[in-house]
């Protein structure tokens, strides 16, 4: 990469590819094929046997997935990551990875619905446990550890109650009981690091911010290759003790000659290799088309959303703006400050003085503004959470997870601010 910059605008064009070698392609070509050549039965066996790595099979790996791969990384400053089917598969493995049954995750309950139905209910019928704490007081994930909790987890920014997680507090406390933090980053690509303040794994939902178009579904799980595994063995036999689906290998020490990387390799050639949640090649090369200018997009939602919430905040029929930085709460204005350094994100929540009714009628008269399920997209999106995406909650469960029945959440996109204004000022004169 030049000059090896650590700039996000720079890294996201340039890490992990420069041309191919064969034509001289600058853009990374579509490796549509399911298997590869070996050179030999002596390379098809190293290859096999982990020593050394290669493509046998694109279930498992892919030329074109391997440069979105390596690409993330190097924007999140990771030692690796792993391409997945969706968002979902990224955050079921992460979790699968080091947990079975009989063990317990503590989650955040700022969760987007989605995620929490996967933990509260999923899981579950697995044999994990999730205990779910309030991350205003991040000793309440101290409180909640036992000796078989395997991993905290949270949302940077999480949706809908954009409060921002206290990534660094939380992960002090797991470097104290030997617990990583798992950070799901899909909010705010670019905008922070979660390895740089102390977390050990990030997942994202790469159908959002990283693509940008809405046009392909992909998750990623990216592994810091900080935390030390081996000095935590009790804690984590999944990565310590011979694996019998991988001829007895013990993934720390059988991974040393490749890097910290026990984690992600671990995830790619046992569950990846079981469960198949691969990401297509082709949606590989569409997330890279959207990563090359995730930097900049990310910079225009962020100005626009600030807009929109400081619009929104004056209107006569908007009861609340839920927005980082118009958050009350003085400990709150400090996570937004510490943790979002390149900005507050797209996302804008506000809550309508007339409710669930208000709430339908203000979707039903938007004209420009989508109605879809999806955050992220260059265009500008809304939806009504307690309708849709947090309907499989229960009351109780809506509230915790901060959805209301007059919340609305809008995905702010790159349009002219002009343009989306008009379009929610139109849409909330026929409210009233």
């Amino acid at each position: 990469m030049p000059h090896h910059s650590k700039n996000p605008e720079t890294v996201a064009l340039h890490a992990g590819y420069r041309s191919d070698p064969t034509t001289g392609a600058v853009a990374v070509p579509i490796y549509q094929t399911t298997s590869y050549q070996f050179d030999n039965t002596e390379h098809a066996s190293n290859l096999f046997a982990l020593k050394e790595l290669g493509n046998i099979y694109t279930r498992i790996m892919n030329p074109t997935t391997d440069v979105l791969e390596q690409r993330v990384a190097a924007l999140e400053g990771g030692a690796a990551s792993l391409a997945l089917g969706s968002g979902q598969s990224a955050s079921a493995l992460a979790i699968q990875n080091i947990a079975q049954v009989g063990d317990n995750i503590i989650s955040s309950t700022d969760l987007y619905g989605g995620t929490w139905n996967l933990f509260a209910n999923t899981l579950s019928t697995m044999g994990i446990e999730v205990r779910f704490v309030d991350p205003k007081d991040p000793q309440a994930f101290a409180h909640a550890t036992d000796e078989k909790t395997r991993a905290y987890y949270a949302e940077t920014l999480p949706n809908p109650k954009l409060c921002v997680f206290p990534i660094t507090e939380v992960a002090e406390i797991g470097n104290k009981y030997g617990v990583p933090l798992i950070m799901d980053n899909t909010a705010c690509p670019v905008l922070c690091r979660p390895f740089d303040h102390g977390a050990s794994i990030i997942v994202y939902s790469t159908t959002k911010y990283i693509g940008g178009h809405g046009t392909s579904i992909g998750g990623l799980v990216v592994d810091s290759g900080n935390f030390d595994w081996e000095a935590n063995a009790d804690r984590f036999p999944m990565l310590n003790k011979p694996d019998a689906s991988y001829h007895g290998a013990v993934w720390t020490e059988a991974v040393k000659p490749l890097g910290p990387i026990a984690y992600i390799l671990k995830m790619r050639v046992t569950l990846l290799r079981d469960l198949g949640a691969a990401m297509s090649p082709f949606n590989a090369f569409m997330f890279l088309q959207g990563l090359e200018t995730v930097a900049l997009r990310i910079r225009e939602h962020s100005k626009n959303a600030a807009m929109v919430a400081d619009f929104l905040k004056s209107h006569k029929e908007v009861a609340n703006v839920i927005y980082p930085p118009h958050h009350t709460d003085k400990v709150q204005l400090e996570r937004t400050n510490k943790y979002l350094s390149g900005g507050n994100g797209g996302l804008v929540g506000f809550e309508l003085k007339r409710g669930a009714e208000g709430g339908r009628a203000f979707i039903d008269a938007l004209e420009m503004h989508y109605h879809v399920a999806n955050i992220g997209d260059s265009r500008s999106l809304a939806i009504h959470p307690a309708t849709t995406t947090h309907s499989q909650l229960t009351s109780e469960d809506q509230i915790a997870s901060g959805v209301t029945e007059g919340y609305v959440r809008l995905s702010v996109g790159i349009e002219h601010i002009d343009d989306i204004i008009k379009d929610l000022a139109n849409a909330l004169a026929k409210v009233s």
